[in-house]
């Protein structure tokens, strides 16, 4: 049976990756800061009060984890503040670039002992750190940290090839989800079914993708 680890998994995509995964099958770990009903209702291993920017909290949950058993990471806990110019709020800049950057590269680290040959590595990113495709400006914190996101997953895919991992750098569509105010144009249940079909497809000769949820190659 597989096992895959989740993090921000107590709502939204996090919480429908988890019951999707279960229902294949998967061996779940979800992490996330605070609990929910609905993730506990899972019946799924919970680790709660989990901050993926506590390093020291990083380090100790990995130590737990028995070398070679993890076959899916899945970095999905993310932040979204609005950042304009006029409102140039720099602790908010921050904070999303520990969240949202910083986080998932520390967690990589700290869990590299536990993958196997053949283990998956999912950066839940967005289209929004997208360069070429930014034609609306703003939002400064979240394009820049999810910029340095997909810049980390590419030096992911890279350093671990050798390892035989590989990584997909993941956007999962404009989302109805607590995060977007429910504003989104699709469902969880859509994205998450695109994302498990993207992370069925990733091996190492397409390690290093930045994809849509639908299947579309994203522009740098």
């Amino acid at each position: 049976m597989p096992n895959v680890i989740v993090t921000g998994a107590n709502r939204g995509i996090g919480l429908q990756l988890c019951g999707a995964l279960k229902e294949r099958g998967y061996t779940v770990t979800a992490l996330c800061r605070q609990p929910s009903d609905a993730l506990a209702d899972l019946g799924i291993n919970v680790h709660e009060n989990y901050d993926v920017t506590d390093g020291a909290a990083i380090d100790e949950f990995a130590r737990t984890v028995e070398p070679g058993t993890v076959d899916l990471l899945i970095n999905n806990a993310g932040i979204l503040h609005g950042t304009t110019l006029e409102d140039l709020d720099l602790e908010s800049v921050r904070r999303q670039f520990e969240v949202n950057a910083l986080a998932p590269l520390r967690v990589t680290r700290s869990l590299l002992p536990a993958f196997g040959e053949g283990a998956k590595i999912a950066l839940i990113t967005s289209r929004m750190g997208s360069i070429a495709d930014n034609d609306s400006g703003g939002s400064y914190g979240y394009r820049m940290s999810k910029a340095a996101l997909n810049a980390a997953g590419m030096s992911l895919a890279r350093d671990l090839h050798a390892r035989g991992i590989a990584v997909a750098i993941l956007h999962p569509g404009y989302v109805r989800t607590d995060m977007t105010g429910q504003s989104g144009l699709i469902d969880t249940d859509e994205s998450v079914a695109g994302l498990l079909q993207r992370i069925d497809e990733l091996d190492l000769n397409n390690t290093g993708t930045f994809w849509h949820t639908n299947g579309e190659i994203l522009p740098w």
